[in-house]
């Protein structure tokens, strides 16, 4: 019981951590922001085409080289591949017909790193930047800090490797200096972190201080919600420099930061998140195959609990908030049974600001208008639940309607199993048809019986012989298996 309840924990975590508060963009953005601040990089150019590459990387000819770097919205890009087969989303380039050939590979693949998942996210950018050589590299963020309620520059001289682990094997490597909102990062503190740091010149621990205090300029200035810099680098010609950034912006500053926002990648993200998001819905993608769509942040998550204790897996966290409409819900619909994972979809209503006979309507709507073949289990409460219940009754709809949670879960979860079985049986069915095929050498039929609510067991029955095609019927639970069953005894006593 514990571990279920671990398990199903674990989809409330997983939504509030998926819920996208902040904006995020990318490293050619944020060099660019970093300075207008006055922060400085080593330069960069961006290029979307690999002959933009081939021009980009003729203007550091004559250095050390340049580094070309896939700008792809995740971490870990360096250790990363591309399903094209390219190892690797960061390398040296020695002359400009190499960026050329690296960026014609990068470019339009996807590059999949331990962040993205296995699908990768698509490269539609690279950056060509100049080389420069650290001599120590370090750690610098700027972000809201729960315990002290308050904003914090976090610091830590072990740069560029996986702070996580840093502060998991050394936790007295990292240095928290708390900011305060009235008068910022002062002087004397950003020079006193420089300290600790141990950067080796006086120059080099001013030129640090300076980058902490316009850190925390722009994070105030732009709504960040974290700034992180893995690598600050002291080079080895004695200076400080911003070697990679990542930004993230809070979304509900978007009315104040509209040319900060313009900057949005679209192609970064989840096609049905963006779709829910035009829809003001509160929608994120999971891995699982019960659609989920609910009123209430604090009631789809428990909703993704109960469905996890009875052994389902949640494919969506979806609120439709308190001022959702018909339409709404149907655009819902719409976004749940576009996923091909989803089995069964779980409708959980509260009625309280928002009225189940909306919900009602629009899953009626979307029932009749989108030709759903997936099993619906709903179960509203509240606010206009007999008219609801009512319309659901008169729409002659075959959906599965529970007044109680727990029973209303457990039957999805039931629903998306069974389906996901019987689509297993079809394709074994698919294979045996060739075979019998090859024995046979005649044409195999199927005759298949399915349940509304979607089957929980089959039956299978199989008709060979010279005399005639080979039949093969498949029967449902109920009455399906036992026509099934018995057709395959009739086969059987007439010798056919």
């Amino acid at each position: 019981m514990l571990a279920s309840l671990r398990k199903a924990g674990s989809f409330a975590r997983a939504a509030s951590a998926g819920q996208r508060r902040f904006l995020s963009i990318h490293e050619y953005q944020s060099v660019k922001l970093l300075n207008s601040y006055n922060i400085p990089t080593p330069k960069s150019i961006p290029a979307h085409t690999a002959e933009e590459a081939f021009e980009a990387a003729k203007v550091f000819v004559g250095k050390d080289g340049s580094v070309i770097k896939a700008q792809v919205l995740a971490g870990g890009r360096g250790k990363g591949k591309f399903d094209n087969g390219l190892q690797g989303g960061v390398h040296m380039v020695g002359s400009p017909e190499q960026a050329r050939e690296y960026a014609s590979q990068m470019l339009g693949a996807k590059l999949i790193t331990k962040q993205t998942g296995a699908g990768g996210r698509i490269c539609n950018a690279v950056m060509l930047a100049e080389r420069r050589d650290p001599a120590h590299e370090y750690y610098v963020a700027v972000l809201n800090d729960r315990a002290s309620q308050g904003v914090v520059l976090v610091v830590s001289s072990q740069g560029g490797m996986n702070i996580e682990e840093v502060a998991a094997k050394d936790p007295s490597a990292i240095i928290t200096t708390p900011i305060p909102l009235s008068t910022g990062l002062s002087q004397e503190s950003a020079l006193e972190v420089a300290n600790k740091l141990g950067f080796t010149t006086e120059e080099a621990k001013k030129e640090a201080a300076d980058i902490f205090i316009n850190l925390y300029k722009i994070f105030k200035d732009k709504d960040a919600t974290q700034i992180e810099i893995n690598p600050l680098a002291e080079t080895t010609d004695g200076h400080v420099l911003c070697m990679d950034a990542k930004f993230g912006f809070d979304d509900n500053a978007e009315f104040r930061q509209k040319e900060i926002f313009d900057l949005r990648d679209i192609s970064q993200e989840e096609p049905s998140e963006v779709e829910a998001q035009k829809a003001n819905l509160n929608f994120i993608k999971l891995d699982g195959n019960i659609g989920c769509l609910v009123n209430g942040a604090g009631l789809a998550m428990a909703t993704m609990d109960v469905l996890a204790l009875h052994g389902g897996q949640p494919a969506n966290f979806l609120d439709v908030g308190g001022g959702a409409t018909p339409e709404t819900v149907k655009k819902a619909f719409e976004i749940l049974t576009s996923d091909p994972k989803v089995k069964s979809i779980f409708i959980n209503i509260f009625g309280g600001i928002m009225r189940c006979d909306y919900i009602a309507e629009g899953v009626i709507k979307a029932a009749h208008e989108l030709s759903m073949n997936v099993p619906l289990v709903v179960r509203l409460k509240g606010t206009k639940e007999a008219e609801a219940k009512q319309m659901i009754h008169d729409s002659g709809l075959k959906i599965i309607p529970f007044d109680g949670l727990d029973e209303a879960a457990e039957r999805a979860a039931q629903l998306a199993h069974a389906t996901r079985g019987f689509n297993l049986v079809r394709e074994g069915i698919c294979m045996m048809m060739g075979y019998l095929q090859g024995i046979t050498k005649n044409t195999v039929t199927v005759e298949e019986t399915t349940t509304t609510q979607g089957p929980s067991s089959t039956t299978l029955a199989v008709r060979t012989g010279l005399a005639g095609p080979p039949r093969i019927r498949l029967g449902a639970a109920g009455a399906g298996a036992d026509a099934a069953a018995g057709e395959a005894a009739g086969w059987a006593g007439r010798g056919a």
